[in-house]
């Protein structure tokens, strides 16, 4: 199933029974939907809501409990419904339109500000449904400057955000200065894109990926906020949340930061059940962090206290928790001690910059086989669950391969076919970041690809809590089957040569173990331009148990255009026409050509004439 964090819960409402049933479809691939109908659909459907008032104002009551909308309804009707409930495009919600035949599906409302040309795009995808996105970013194909930071949970700021998207939908230069924050996001974005990176602050119309406030001296330009400050404070018990709140306000002001910037808070331990921390904490919604004393103790800090010291057990406590909270980050403002006139009670507050923003939710794993290379190939579950990923992580030509399924704004990390190590431990600590991550192998994740890789790094590590999907393709021996008519309609295996991680000698016995036993064979990576022996090695050990007239196919880059198919025998075979783009496949006593066709009798006319005799 597709994770659509983002859009729960999604609203959805039907007023006909084939409308009910097209997004009965959508719940069927498990996508979580709040379902409401008239009460006269009520009996056709146990889970669904229903309503009794006007459609109308049954919307009014319940347009803003949902980040998303899907609607079984004409695109007429829909505008009709939301036009009088729209406010502005920041806040308004994602909506798309689903035909009633299941064919088509509209991203109506909020195409990239509020994800609906994604949503529309995953959502098509599992039911098999047609996307219709009418939006700039999409038709063009750039990553949109007003949703460069979603997935990441930059905050957006302050400037004139619909000028600069304009800007940028004309194709005119953007002057883009980063001074916190993930650049993963340019990953994301054309090679032909026309964003100026600059080093020094621009005076005026350029976008800010910044902690700072913008100076009051800008007359143009917006910002983006990474959220990478984290508050570290202490108080005397018994201090105000507003006291708190006055403290946190006015340091930021004095360092010229920006509030948005603001990850979360930390403090000592004895300090989590301190009323005005937790009130200011829930009131923005940041996460807190809380450390024993034996945890702060060893933390270097500028401004130590022996009094603190003695009352807590550790010389610090603002600054020693903002630097445990934000990973060992710097410490950009030390401890400020905030007292108001009148009010009781004392705020300490420091403030530390961490190299990695907070991302406020859970990331995922899926394990993904893309199949041969070709993207019709692709499984329905596969091509979801890719167009719904954050970011893409795999070798680098099998994502070129998927470019053109990429969604504007979707991120990748290639590396190169050596790096499967590295590539795995990456995907899993981008998800632990909080990304929804999507790890490609060609072929079939599960054979030869990275599934188990992945895994094993998840089990060494004890990592449990991480949401894991494992989406099956199809394998390099099916397609190479398929091109070649019923290679494989008997008992077969599998072999790699590639002795990199399994020694040569075990593969050797497996061959001689598949040849004698008369599996039809197919040869993963089979030849590379440092092996060139083992599948020499490999013919001769067939030649000793099969006859010479064997069937033996050679299949490079199936249902890719660069695609090759040689039809041979295992005597005529020849090791030095084959790549790592092919699978070798070799047939068994039975297996017989027929024109092009490979075919393994099953043993079906043999069953036949052996009951039926006479004919």
């Amino acid at each position: 199933m597709p994770r659509l964090d983002n859009f729960q819960p999604i609203g959805a409402i039907a007023t006909t029974a084939q409308g009910l049933a097209q997004l009965q479809r959508l719940v069927d691939t498990g996508i979580p939907l709040s379902i409401w109908v008239p009460s006269h659909l009520a009996s056709t459907h146990p889970r669904v809501q229903t309503y009794d008032r006007p459609l109308a104002a049954h919307l009014e009551n319940h347009w803003c409990h949902y980040p998303a909308w899907i609607f079984a309804l004409a695109c007429g009707a829909v505008v009709r419904l939301i036009a009088p409930l729209l406010t502005h495009k920041r806040q308004d919600p994602a909506v798309c339109v689903l035909s009633e035949d299941g064919q088509w599906m509209v991203s109506l409302l909020g195409s990239h500000g509020a994800g609906g040309d994604r949503l529309c795009q995953v959502l098509s995808a599992t039911i098999g449904a047609t996307p219709i996105l009418t939006g700039a970013s999409h038709a063009q194909g750039y990553f949109a400057v007003d949703t460069w930071g979603t997935v990441l949970g930059w905050q957006r700021g302050a400037g004139d955000w619909n000028a600069i998207a304009r800007q940028q939908a004309q194709g005119k230069p953007l002057q883009v200065y980063q001074t916190c924050g993930s650049s993963l996001w340019r990953t994301a974005l054309k090679s032909d894109h026309s964003l100026e990176f600059v080093s020094t602050p621009p005076l005026e119309n350029a976008v800010w990926i910044t902690e700072k406030a913008l100076p009051p001296s800008l007359t143009s330009g917006v910002a983006w906020h990474p959220r990478v400050l984290w508050l570290g404070i202490g108080c005397e018990r018994g201090t105000s949340a507003a006291l708190i709140q006055q403290a946190i306000d006015h340091t930021l002001a004095q360092a010229g930061l920006s509030p948005l910037a603001i990850a979360g808070l930390a403090s000592i331990d004895r300090k989590a059940d301190e009323v005005g921390l937790c009130q200011v904490a829930e009131a923005h919604d940041w996460p807190s962090r809380w450390f024993s004393a034996q945890e702060l103790a060893p933390v270097t800090v500028p401004t130590p206290s022996a009094i603190v010291a003695a009352e807590m057990g550790t010389p610090s406590v603002a600054e020693a928790a903002a630097v445990l909270a934000s990973e060992g980050g710097r410490l950009i403002v030390p401890k400020q001690i905030y007292r108001q006139g009148g009010e009781p009670g004392a705020v300490t507050i420091a403030i530390a910059q961490s190299e990695q923003e907070f991302i406020p939710r859970q990331g995922s794993l899926n394990l993904i086989g893309t199949g041969p290379g070709a993207l019709d190939q692709l499984t329905v579950a596969a091509r979801s669950a890719l167009l719904a990923a954050d970011i893409l992580v795999g070798y680098a030509l099998y994502l070129e391969l998927l470019a053109p399924l990429r969604r504007p704004g979707q991120m990748v990390a290639a590396y190169t076919i050596t790096q499967e190590r590295q590539r795995a431990q990456a995907a899993i600590d981008l998800a632990q970041w909080g990304l929804n991550v999507a790890v490609v192998s060609s072929g079939d994740c599960g054979i030869y690809g990275m599934a188990g890789l992945v895994l094993e790094l998840l089990a060494e590590a004890g990592i449990s809590d991480l949401p894991v999907e494992v989406l099956p393709g199809v394998s390099a021996v099916n397609a190479a089957a398929a091109r070649l008519g019923a290679p494989l309609m008997h008992d077969f295996c599998t072999i790699s040569l590639s002795d990199r991680l399994t020694p040569w000698p075990v593969i050797k016995k497996r061959l001689q173990a598949a040849a004698e036993a008369d599996f039809v064979t197919a040869l993963y990576n089979p030849r590379s331009r440092d092996r060139q022996q083992q599948l020499v090695d490999a013919k001769a050990i067939f030649l000793e148990y099969r006859s010479p007239q064997t069937p033996v196919a050679i299949v490079r880059a199936a249902y890719r255009p660069e695609e090759h198919i040689t039809l041979t025998t295992l005597g005529a075979f020849a090791p030095e026409t084959v790549d790592m783009f092919s699978l070798v496949l070799i047939g068994n006593a039975s297996t017989r050509r027929f024109h092009d066709w490979l075919i393994t009798p099953r043993g079906y006319l043999a069953t036949l004439q052996q009951a039926c005799p006479t004919q």
